[in-house]
C-alpha cells in the first residue's frame, strides 16, 4: 500500500496554514481542489462549502501532529481514531493503472472512500494514511517544524528518527541563526573577558600605587 502517498494527504492540508505567521491559503474551492493532486475526479466534487469543512479536518489533523510532537501518544492515537470513525474508508485491490512489463497489472490495495462531499473523502483517506504511517512507523513519526516561526508538519522517515525540520529549507535557516547565535555569544564572552582582565589591571595598578 502506498503509504507515504496517502499520509502526504494529511500534511498538505495542515500546510495550508502558518498559525503563527497569520498565513492561510485555503481561502478557495480552486485551493480546496488544489489539495487533491491527480485526483481530479474527487477534487471536481468540491463546492464552495468545503472550504470551511476543510477548515475544520485541518485544525484537527494539527491537533495530531501537535500531540505527538508534544509527546502525548495516547491522545494523538486518540485524536486519530475519532477522525477514522467519522470519515471512513474502504480498502480494494486495484491495479488498474499499473501494468508491468507483460502488461500484467501490478495489485496493490487502494482505499476507496465514499463520501457525502469532497472533505469526506479527503479527510477518510488522510486520516487512514496518517494512521498507516503512525502505526508502521511510530507516533514520534509525525512532527513539526523546529524552525520558528514555521511549525509546518511532516513526517519523518529518515533511519535514525533524527528529522527536526519540514524542509531543507527551514533546516539551513535554523542552523544559519544557530551559528549566529554562537557567534553574538562568543562575542560577548570575549567582550565580557576583555573587560574583566581591564578591571583586574586597574585594580593592581591602583593597589601597587
Amino acid at each position: 500500500m502506498e503509504l507515504a502517498y496517502y499520509s502526504d494527504y494529511a500534511v498538505r492540508l495542515v500546510n495550508t496554514e502558518e498559525p503563527v505567521r497569520g498565513k492561510d491559503v485555503l481561502t478557495s474551492i480552486e485551493a480546496v481542489r488544489g489539495l487533491f493532486g491527480e485526483n481530479q475526479s474527487a477534487a471536481r466534487r468540491a463546492t464552495e462549502a468545503d472550504v470551511t469543512r476543510f477548515r475544520s479536518v485541518r485544525a484537527r489533523l494539527r491537533a495530531v501532529f501537535e500531540a505527538a510532537d508534544g509527546g502525548d501518544e495516547t491522545l494523538a492515537v486518540d485524536l486519530l481514531n475519532s477522525l477514522l470513525l467519522e470519515f471512513p474508508v474502504s480498502p480494494q485491490i486495484s491495479g488498474h493503472d499499473h501494468r508491468d512489463d507483460d502488461g500484467r497489472p501490478l495489485w496493490h490495495m487502494h482505499l476507496a472512500d465514499h463520501p457525502s462531499n469532497a472533505t469526506a473523502g479527503y479527510a477518510a483517506i488522510a486520516a487512514m494514511g496518517l494512521a498507516f504511517h503512525l502505526t508502521e512507523y511510530g507516533v514520534d513519526r509525525l512532527g513539526l517544524c523546529e524552525a520558528a516561526p514555521c511549525r509546518n508538519a511532516y513526517l519523518d522517515t529518515s533511519t535514525n528518527r533524527s528529522r527536526r525540520y519540514c524542509s531543507d529549507r527551514c533546516a539551513t535557516r535554523a542552523n544559519v541563526a544557530a551559528y549566529r547565535a554562537r557567534k553574538r555569544l562568543e562575542a560577548d564572552r570575549s567582550h565580557s573577558t576583555g573587560l574583566t582582565a581591564d578591571s583586574a589591571q586597574r585594580t593592581s595598578a591602583n593597589g601597587e600605587r
